[in-house]
């Protein structure tokens, strides 16, 4: 598959492309895990990156590389955004989990 996109110079397309579908997947994934965890899931994201990075430097090939290279920082930028999400909640602009506990 990397051949046929690297010879019809498609290649950063689909990079560019699985990185906006990556970044898309998180924004979501903040919102559920924050609902459901509350600022406690942060680490996950901190082992889901440290993961991802160690994978990216592992393999050889470039695509696969860069993919989880954009997936571990997405991971790291969503540690912060689960605390953003906590400020959000208490500013009223996305419910909080009647059944969690703060």
């Amino acid at each position: 598959m990397t051949e046929f996109l690297a010879q019809w110079h498609l290649l950063g397309l689909f990079i560019g492309l699985c990185t906006f579908l990556i970044i898309g997947l998180f924004h979501p994934l903040v919102i559920k895990c924050h609902y459901h965890f509350g600022t406690g899931c942060w680490w996950w994201f901190l082992v889901l990156g440290i993961a991802a990075l160690a994978a990216s430097v592992a393999v050889e090939s470039v695509v696969w590389a860069s993919l989880l290279g954009v997936f571990a920082f997405s991971s790291f930028w969503t540690i912060g955004e689960v605390f953003a999400q906590e400020k959000r909640v208490q500013k009223g602009w996305f419910p909080a989990n009647p059944k969690r506990r703060r």
